[in-house]
C-alpha cells in the first residue's frame, strides 16, 4: 500500500479506476470501488475529474494520447518508403503501434489494449462524443492509406475492412479468449503480445487484400 500511497492522488484514482474499468466495465464499478482501491474519498475524484463519467475520459485519454501519436509516426516514416502503398505495410504499421505500447510499461503495457477491448464493448456516450474530434486524425490518415493501396475498394468497403482490423486487433490483444467457451483449446495463448502479433497479421492482410464484396 505504501507504493500506492507514494503517487500524486489524481494518478492513483486514474491507476485505480482504470483496472477496475476494465475487469467490471463501466456500469459493473462503483465510485466506492474506486476511491477505496485509490485510497481517498469522493471528494478528491470530484475536485480532480469532476464525475464518473469525467473519470472514464481521462483514463482513456491517458493511454489514447501516446498510442495515437505513436501511430501516425510509424505512419508518416512508412509513407517515406517504397511500401506506402503496400496494405500489409500499412496494417503491419497500426498493429506495431499497438504491440509496441502493449509491451512498454510506461505507456500502461496491455493494461491500454485491454482498455480499449472493454471501449469497444461497452462504448460510453462521452467517448462517442468526445474522443472523435481529438482522434479523428488517426482514422482519416489510415483509411485515406488504405484507399490509395486498395484503388480497387469503395471508400465505405475500406472503412469497413479498417474497422474489422482494428476490432480483431485490439480484441487479440485483450486476451480474449472466445474459443474456450467452447471447448478447451490449448494450442492458443492470447495472452503472448509477440505471438498475437505474428498471428493476427496473416488474417488481417488476407481480409484487407481479399476481392470487393459482391453488392446485391
Amino acid at each position: 500500500m505504501e507504493a500506492v500511497k507514494n503517487l500524486d492522488t489524481s494518478t492513483r484514482i486514474l491507476n485505480a479506476a482504470e483496472l477496475l474499468f476494465i475487469d467490471h466495465g463501466f456500469d459493473g464499478t462503483s465510485m466506492r470501488q474506486i476511491t477505496a482501491a485509490a485510497e481517498v474519498n469522493i471528494a478528491a475524484v470530484n475536485y480532480y475529474f469532476g464525475s464518473k463519467d469525467g473519470l472514464f475520459q481521462a483514463v482513456f485519454e491517458r493511454r489514447a494520447e501516446p498510442f495515437v501519436r505513436l501511430s501516425l509516426a510509424k505512419l508518416t516514416e512508412l509513407e517515406a518508403t517504397p511500401q506506402a502503398n503496400n496494405p500489409i505495410a500499412i496494417a503491419e504499421s497500426f498493429l506495431s503501434a499497438a504491440l509496441e505500447m502493449g509491451s512498454n510499461p510506461e505507456y500502461g503495457g496491455l493494461v491500454f489494449v485491454r482498455l480499449l477491448a472493454r471501449t469497444y464493448v461497452e462504448p460510453r456516450s462521452i467517448l462517442k462524443e468526445k474522443i472523435p474530434q481529438r482522434y479523428g486524425e488517426l482514422t482519416r490518415r489510415y483509411q485515406d492509406a488504405l484507399e490509395r493501396a486498395l484503388p480497387d475498394l469503395s471508400s465505405t468497403e475500406v472503412a469497413w475492412r479498417f474497422h474489422f482490423m482494428t476490432s480483431a486487433m485490439f480484441n487479440a490483444f485483450a486476451g480474449n479468449h472466445v474459443l474456450r467457451l467452447f471447448t478447451a483449446q490449448p494450442m492458443v495463448n492470447a495472452r503472448d503480445p509477440q505471438r498475437v502479433a505474428q498471428m493476427l497479421l496473416p488474417f488481417i492482410s488476407a481480409g484487407l487484400t481479399s476481392p470487393a464484396a459482391v453488392q446485391a
